[in-house]
């Protein structure tokens, strides 16, 4: 077997999926907290 060298392996793959999640998350509890404020105003 090859000899493991630490921070050697290309994470350039799992930096962006990892950065597109985030993007995601934070898009949607903001789109969460923007409904939940219009229907507290619009009172349904």
């Amino acid at each position: 077997m090859a000899e493991h060298k630490q921070g050697s392996m290309d994470i350039s793959v799992q930096e962006k999926t990892f950065e597109g999640f985030i993007k995601f998350s934070v898009r949607s509890v903001v789109a969460i907290i923007v409904v939940l404020i219009l229907l507290a105003i619009v009172g349904a």
